[in-house]
């Protein structure tokens, strides 16, 4: 299956209207995509990721392997208790802990998910448009939004085949946006009943998901996916996942114009559609609506 790809840089002019196409069967039928021409600075990108592999060579890659999980890996590990995996979690906003991250990756990343909150909230414009809705929409929905950073190395393991990486499980969240490794592979996504695998970053792609929230506030239009990562004999794998959510107090529920109508009578749809059979389904649905108000 070849992943969608969606050109930012033809948001504007002409090509405007088949990239937004193409974002909305994305979201609509994957649940994911690659992203071109962002507009991330790509310095910056090759910055943090040096910055997290020479933290994880300095700092966290001899403790990995003197952990209990390392030194027990064998058949006597329950593979569905645990991953496979090292990290940290950077807390943007509203509540900042960037002095509990390692200071070699402070500035960094403060610049890096800076950039990042920019891109997330146009992409929440592009899905809020393409779903019929306020510009503005998801954003407010989501207000005042979490922003969270999961820093992880999926260490080279030797026995892939008794653990994974990442348990299978979808985001809670909202627009989870990944800058991964461009040469371990083992994200996969599920597709119709297939596990599709996310191959290395090419040039200086970013990589979408969408989360559960977004499924909800679309109700049931876009989709949040099942999700694994595989652990690889050959490589230590690299992903860094910023998380665009929303606060903790924001209260979730499916836009109302995207909520089919309920509670009418069959005879007065039938004498509302004698007259509208061939108008568009969704504006009769709309109006439908309305006039149960």
């Amino acid at each position: 299956m070849e992943i969608p790809v969606i050109n930012l840089g033809e948001m504007e002019g002409e090509g405007k209207s088949k990239t937004m196409s193409l974002l909305h069967e994305a979201c609509e039928k994957w649940g994911f995509f690659w992203l071109d021409n962002h507009g991330i600075d790509e310095e910056l990108m090759d910055k943090v990721k040096g910055l997290v592999n020479q933290h994880y060579e300095e700092s966290m890659k001899e403790s990995f392997y003197s952990s209990e999980l390392a030194k027990e890996l064998g058949p006597n590990i329950k593979a569905s208790d645990v991953d496979w995996e090292c990290g940290f979690f950077y807390r943007h906003q509203p509540d900042s802990n960037i002095n509990d991250i390692p200071e070699l990756l402070r500035e960094a990343m403060q610049e890096y998910v800076a950039q990042l909150i920019k891109l997330a909230e146009r992409l929440a414009e592009l899905l809020s448009e393409n779903l019929g809705l306020e510009k503005d929409y998801l954003k407010k929905a989501f207000s005042e939004p979490f922003v969270g950073t999961k820093v992880a190395k999926y260490p080279k393991c030797s026995q892939p085949e008794m653990v994974m990486g990442l348990r299978s499980h979808t985001d809670a969240g909202g627009i989870i946006l990944l800058l991964q490794d461009d040469k371990v592979p083992g994200l996969e996504f599920l597709k119709d009943g297939e596990w599709v695998a996310i191959p290395p970053t090419e040039g200086y792609r970013i990589f979408v998901n969408l989360g559960d929230q977004v499924e909800v506030v679309s109700n049931g239009i876009y989709k949040s996916v099942r999700h694994h990562v595989l652990a690889d004999k050959n490589g230590s794998r690299l992903s860094i996942a910023t998380f665009y959510n929303p606060g903790g107090h924001a209260v979730i529920s499916p836009a109302s114009r995207l909520v089919y109508p309920s509670c009418y009578r069959f005879e007065d749809y039938l004498n509302y559609y004698s007259t509208t059979k061939f108008s568009d389904k969704i504006a009769r649905f709309r109006n439908i609506k309305e006039m149960l108000v």
